[in-house]
This record gives structure tokens, sequence and C-alpha cells, in this order.
């Protein structure tokens, strides 16, 4: 079965810093669903201090093992796009794109650097119509009070452990 995906572009940004020390901050300004044109990075502007790049080539899968963290991710206050990027000969670099808040921590657990922007609507509405179809929450085990289990049980399970 094929994984649902949408091809996007990531907008880096580099703005200068009046800081002794570091000169430049970098972070992702955010996403272009269904972008398909390019091959490479493209200065889109540089003014100001301020320079933005277009990386297109991002194509946003989802996986059903993740939908647990799709599902996290579009019922909160502010859903987000997770952007893992490194610095690549001076140039910050997307090398992944996520929506899945599980998928984003293990990249962060990793050593990774991630980032968020903010979800588009487009994406919000895919995604969501994705977990609506795929994520059922695991049901909880809800453990009985000691109060409801009879003297007798209780003291079985309490002969098995150790003091």
């Amino acid at each position: 079965m094929n994984e649902p995906s949408i091809p996007i572009a990531v907008v880096m940004q580099r703005r200068a810093l009046q800081n002794r020390w570091q000169s430049e901050a970098w972070e992702p300004l955010g996403v272009i669903v269904n972008h398909t044109g390019g091959s490479g990075p493209s200065l889109l502007v540089e003014e100001g201090g301020v320079a933005q790049w277009l990386h297109p080539g991002f194509e946003l899968k989802l996986f059903r093992d993740e939908a647990e963290g799709y599902y996290l991710n579009v019922s909160s206050d502010e859903p987000r796009v997770f952007v893992m990027w490194r610095m690549e000969d001076g140039l910050a670099v997307p090398r992944f794109v996520t929506l899945s808040y599980n998928e984003a921590g293990r990249l962060m657990d990793g050593g990774e650097q991630v980032d968020t922007v903010a979800m588009p609507a487009e994406l919000m509405a895919w995604a969501g119509a994705y977990v609506e179809e795929n994520y059922r929450p695991e049901p909880k085990k809800r453990n009985r009070p000691q109060s409801f289990v009879s003297p007798k049980d209780r003291l079985k399970k309490s002969a098995g452990k150790p003091s």
C-alpha cells in the first residue's frame, strides 16, 4: 500500500544578529504545499539583514504507524510542521519534514536540530482526515483500587512481591 504524500518546499530564513557571539540565526520560516518546481535551493529575498531560501523537493508522507503522532499534532492548539535541518557550507539545509510529534521527538532525542512552523490549513485538513481514518487510541487499562480487591486476593498479590 502506498503512503499518502504531498510535495512541499521549505523556506529557511537567515537573520543578521547584533551579537558578539553569533552573527546570524537560521530558522525555518514556512512550508509551501503542492510545490513541485525547482531542483535545488534558490535565494528568494536578501535585504535588510534578512535572507530567505527556498528548498524544494520534499515529499511529506503519512505512515500508519505514526498515526498517534499525527493525532497529537492536529489535536493541539497550534498544529505544527516539524523541519529537521543541518548547517552545510554556511547554509541551513532542511533534510526531513514530518507532521508527527513522536517522529520529531525521536529526531531531537538523536541530537538533530528540529524546528517548527505553523501548519497550513491545507495540510491540517489532509492530516486530520488521515487521523480520522487511521488512528484508534489504545483502550486505557484501569487498575482496580485495592479497596475493590478481596482481602484474600490482596494477600496473594503481596505474597509474590519481595518486601
